[in-house]
């Protein structure tokens, strides 16, 4: 019965659809063309998980080594060393938990001892080219320490330095606060807090030569509440003394900066060789600048929907080291709607913002507004370098530009992305965006920018920007969206290694890893391959295959730009045709006169718009069949509500992409007149009362008489039934029946069974042995109806 009911689900399920009518035939552009699920990941091959430690979790903080093939995790309680080439092979684990005694004291007070007592990783920083410099949470007493990883891969060394070192303004206290940090020449800069209880929040430099400078203390000019999300080094000329540090982070908008309690997004600036100024800033920034990133969608009437919680940023290095393009994912903290966005800046446009006029407060309302005065010279935020002036340290600069850059840490123009607005806008989705990794991708017609987006329920969207007339005109194609966690939980961190052609996704549960390009799920045609519009892939002559710019191929075909297979592959076309036509499934379909019939299909892309068409026979004419009171289309198929006798014949699923129309599925539907099912049903109900005699075989069914129409009894509803409650009752009740049945039988065998031992008698046994053969056929007849059922294909989800 297990296949019956699976029908019975299915033909249930079809009543509970809701018809989607013309709406579902529009275009449909703003979802992935592959949604793939955690099971069609395994099952491709396309994913490899370590579903992490017992007494761990966490995994959120990356470093790949391209160089040593491996990438290092750092968790609770534990530091990983994983193989790029599959990282749930030979990978290595250190435990570094907090001491008894910090955990004690954690606990004591008021911390929850098994979510935050636990020394959670949160900086892995390359030192020099053997160690590593390493910091956790130590239960709210943060340590560092050095790992050693050796020079080569082959040296497998991964051991930790048992002496610890305080990691005050390198980790924060809380596992729960987001932190940035990067080593550069021996010093750690770090944005965290310093204090057990979260309200000192500071930039920090730290080891190397120099005394640990940070930015103002309790001064919600400089950072108000930040939570910080990635530093940078961005080269500012070719004299490195100009080298600047970048600080990506959200805070509180300052006071007077808007109404009501409000996040803002901010890029801050920092000179490499910042030493700190004299008298109010002694071992404090002198350099320090932020301004504003906005990432809105323009409305009507100058109102914006503005996106300012900064998730993740991504920097896509460019020819010029001095011009990386920056990759932020927002989402937002209104209370009216959710949503997601993507925005691209560009480090000119930044740059102009940095020497663009300081906001002040001033005026009866105390407001801000731009700074009208004399800038003093050097101005705020310059370098001291032979390029910009005779000063050769931050300490030589004059007093009024040290109190000047004391009180105006603060541009007043915001930095706006390219075009003014998103390239990706997501507020129509049960998911928020995370995380961001970028990969440059060579195709036949240019470069493009492949973007792995991560979600907090656990998904990766691959996504691939398109300039449609120029580069600030920019189409978003989402190619996949897939699942790569067992169960939904924020992705936390990703690493792509261009390398190995890989990704690596962190979370709370675990480790996954997931190939660039999965070209052989788009198909093998010509057309599959190029509506797919994957940079990374091409049709290669024979298959959709992986696509290398250095390799010339007559036969090679691949539109990004235009998705267009008309063009591509006109010449084709006869040949894809006959691969089809080979891989085209035809089956049969019965249906009962007067009853509902389902005739599922499902392109594998979900931007196709599938039709349907009819003919009698093999020789009429098609005819598409329009969605009327009597024929509804859904995106999983096509709902016949009344089955006519009329409706018996061929029907054709054809599924629409780019205006490439290709044939996924025919059906031969037949429909049963009621009269004849009545006639079938009545004799079947006669049989099974009938039981026959021991000395009598059971009647032998012909061919014609099989019980075949059990099969489609269990997918279309009885002709005489007023709904599908009563039908699905009546199916209940004959299971129910069917059971107590059997088991009445089971009880009787077992009694003349026992009767036997005690007393053989010759009239007993037969009758025994009758009873057995009773239940041995009406299990043989249920087998056959299982079997039957299982056999029937369902109409494939893709061609």
């Amino acid at each position: 019965m297990g296949s019956l009911w699976g029908s019975i689900v299915l033909l249930c399920g079809v009543f509970l659809l809701r018809a989607e009518g013309s709406a579902a035939q529009q275009t449909k552009t703003n979802v992935p063309r592959l949604k793939l699920s955690y099971k069609d990941m395994l099952e491709s091959n396309n994913l490899v998980t370590f579903e992490g430690l017992a007494n761990s979790s966490s995994y959120h903080t990356f470093l790949l080594d391209e160089e040593k093939g491996r990438l290092v995790v750092g968790a609770k309680d534990h530091i990983f060393s994983f193989n790029l080439l599959n990282i749930s092979r030979d990978y290595t684990q250190i435990p570094w938990p907090a001491s008894s005694t910090r955990r004690d004291e954690c606990k004591w007070a008021g911390k929850d001892l098994s979510r935050e007592c636990s020394n959670f990783i949160k900086v892995l920083q390359p030192f020099n080219q053997t160690h590593l410099y390493v910091c956790g949470t130590g239960a709210f007493h943060p340590v560092c320490s050095y790992l050693e990883v050796g020079k080569k891969l082959e040296d497998n060394v991964f051991r930790l330095d048992p002496l610890v070192e305080n990691g005050r303004g390198k980790s924060p206290y809380d596992p729960k606060l987001l932190t940035a940090s990067m080593l550069i020449d021996g010093e750690l800069y770090a944005g965290t807090s310093a204090d057990f209880m979260g309200r000192d929040f500071a930039i920090f430099r730290t080891l190397g030569k120099h005394h640990p400078i940070r930015t103002e203390q309790h001064d919600s000019r400089w950072l108000n509440d930040p939570r910080f999300v990635g530093v940078h080094l961005i080269p500012e000329s070719d004299n490195p003394e100009d080298d600047k540090i970048y600080l990506l982070f959200k805070e509180n908008a300052m006071d007077g900066e808007h109404a009501g309690k409000a996040t803002h997004a901010r890029i801050g600036q920092l000179c490499k060789n910042d030493l700190g100024g004299h008298r109010s800033l002694v071992n404090k920034w002198t350099t320090f600048l932020k301004a504003r990133l906005i990432c809105s969608v323009p409305g009507s009437n100058g109102i914006d929907t503005h996106f300012d919680e900064l998730q993740d940023v991504f920097l896509m290095s460019t020819k010029d080291p001095k011009s990386p393009i920056i990759y932020a994912v927002f989402t937002t903290s209104s209370n009216i709607f959710k949503g997601s966005a993507v925005c691209m800046y560009s480090m000119t446009d930044i740059r102009r913002v940095f020497l663009g006029p300081y906001a002040h407060r001033d005026g009866p309302n105390y407001q801000w507004v731009p700074f009208q005065g004399r800038v003093p010279y050097p101005r705020p935020g310059t370098c001291p370098s032979k390029t910009f002036g005779g000063f050769d340290t931050t300490k030589d600069l004059p007093d009024e530009v040290v109190t000047f850059a004391r009180s105006h840490p603060a541009m007043f123009n915001p930095v706006y992305p390219i075009n003014n607005r998103p390239i990706i806008v997501k507020t129509d989705v049960d998911y928020q965006f995370t995380q961001i990794v970028v990969d440059k991708v060579e195709a036949e017609d240019g470069q493009y920018d492949v973007m792995f987006i991560g979600t907090d329920m656990g998904t990766i969207l691959k996504v691939v920007s398109i300039p449609r007339g120029s580069w600030h005109d920019l189409e978003e194609v989402l190619l996949e969206e897939m699942t790569v966690f067992r169960e939904p939980t924020a992705i936390t961190a990703m690493e792509l290694s261009v390398k190995q052609q890989q990704l690596y996704i962190g979370s709370d549960i675990g480790v996954s890893q997931m190939p660039l390009h999965r070209c052989e799920v788009y198909g093998k045609a010509c057309a599959e391959c190029c509506l797919a519009r994957d940079p990374y892939c091409a049709w290669d002559g024979t298959e959709c295959s992986r696509y290398f710019p250095m390799t010339k191929r007559r036969t090679r075909r691949q539109d990004i730009r235009n998705g267009d297979p008309l063009t591509q592959c006109s010449d084709l076309q006869h040949q894809d045709e006959l691969s089809g036509q080979s891989t085209l499934l035809d089956k049969t379909v019965y249906g009962v006169e007067n009853s509902s019939t389902f005739l599922e299909c499902s392109p594998k892309s979900q931007r196709a718009v599938t039709y349907w068409q009819y003919q009698r026979s093999a020789d009429d004419r098609k005819q598409e069949v329009q969605s009327e009171e009597r024929f509804i289309r859904t995106d999983q198929g096509l709902l016949i509500r009344t089955l006519h006798k009329k409706d018996s014949g061929i029907y054709l699923c054809q599924a629409v992409e780019h205006g490439f129309m290709q044939t996924l599925l025919k059906v031969t539907l037949e429909v049963i007149d009621t009269e004849r099912l009545e006639d079938l049903l009545h004799r079947d109900e006669e049989a099974a009362a009938s039981v026959p005699a021991p000395h009598i075989p059971p009647p032998q069914e012909s061919p014609n008489q099989k019980l075949w129409y059990r099969d489609f009894l269990s997918l279309v509803n009885h002709p005489t039934l007023n709904s599908v409650d009563e039908f699905c009752e009546q199916v209940w009740k004959r299971e129910r029946k069917h059971r107590k049945q059997k088991a009445h039988l089971v009880q009787q065998v077992q009694i003349h069974q026992q009767q036997q031992q005690k007393v053989v008698s010759p009239r007993a046994h037969m009758h025994a042995q009758g009873l057995a053969a009773k239940w041995k056929h009406l299990q043989d007849r249920q087998k056959g109806r299982n079997r039957r059922t299982h056999e029937l294909e369902r109409a494939p989800r893709s061609v």
